[in-house]
């Protein structure tokens, strides 16, 4: 098992990034939030847990201990894999979901992509009693921490190496396309990739 890995960022992606570690470059998928916090050149630490299947070896990366075991916690419910697992960790904070399962919030859940009414309620039931204890006054949304969402979106397409000036530009067309509640930072910085991989 490979709990963590510390180690200088070679490369990042949409949704990895490349850990070189003693001469072996390790590639982990990151949600959005924990790839705007990774610099090129630059060492990291990263709370890791590995995914064996019968064709495949995935390591998952995340900023800290405590999101990486509520990825696995969360892989323990019906239904949910690895990748639901780690959408769940990109749309809200650890904290947050902690939150929504303890007070039966389906709605928050649901706003994750690959949850269902049904799954919601599923999560509710199963992980409620071994959630742990919930924080008071938590917010919804993962990467909201002081900032308004664009310039939080330009300095993680920034840091994924995109220029300032496309950066801008991407963060303007996301912009044009927030009507009513203001998505989740990590949702609004997939769009803005997805913007930008098509000028790339």
């Amino acid at each position: 098992m490979i709990a963590s890995v510390r180690g200088v960022v070679t490369a990042t992606g949409p949704d990895q990034a490349v850990i070189e570690v003693g001469g072996v470059g390790l590639a982990v998928h990151c949600a959005p939030a924990t790839l705007a916090e990774l610099r090129v050149g630059e060492s990291t630490r990263l709370a890791t847990s590995l995914v064996v299947r019968e064709d495949s070896l995935t390591l998952y990366g995340f900023a800290d201990d405590d999101a990486k075991q509520l990825f696995e916690l969360l892989q323990t419910a019906s239904g949910v894999g690895p990748r639901l697992a780690q959408a769940v960790l990109a749309v809200h904070t650890p904290d947050a979901v902690r939150k929504a399962i303890a007070n039966a919030d389906t709605a928050a859940l649901t706003r994750v992509p690959g949850i269902g009414k049904k799954g919601a309620e599923r999560l509710v039931l199963e992980l409620r009693d071994r959630i742990g204890p919930v924080p008071v006054g938590v917010d919804g949304a993962a990467g909201v921490t002081g900032g308004a969402w664009p310039e939080q979106v330009r300095q993680a397409l920034v840091g994924l190496g995109w220029t300032a000036a496309q950066a801008d530009q991407a963060v303007s067309a996301v912009a044009e396309t927030v009507d009513g509640p203001t998505p989740p930072v990590p949702v609004l910085l997939k769009q803005a990739i997805r913007l930008l991989g098509r000028t790339r």
